[in-house]
């Protein structure tokens, strides 16, 4: 996982395969396949999650961003990845896990 852990460092940008159902995006809908996930800190305390199909240039936005990230913006940038991973029409993660 590239960027820093914990705290507000970032962003964080990584590759992950999008499960059975893909990824929700805001844009287009449903992405599938070889994505790249990044996660930026933003102001007011948020992260945001966009995602892209690997080596394009369009960004999409993942359903449900921008989320609270609590100081744990990395955290939520790996519920991310999992939940991704997982597919389903995966949407931003509502909080980091423990």
């Amino acid at each position: 996982m590239t960027g820093a852990d914990g705290g507000g460092a970032g962003p964080w940008q990584d590759g992950v395969l999008a499960g059975p159902g893909g990824a929700m995006t805001d844009e287009v809908g449903v992405i599938t396949g070889p994505l790249t996930l990044r996660t930026t800190a933003a102001d007011g305390g948020l992260a945001r999650f966009d995602v892209q199909y690997e080596d394009a240039d369009e960004w999409y936005t993942l359903t449900g961003s921008p989320r609270p990230h609590h100081g744990r913006p990395a955290a939520l940038h790996a519920a991310a990845l999992a939940a991704i991973r997982d597919g389903g029409g995966a949407c931003a993660p509502g909080a980091a896990p423990a």
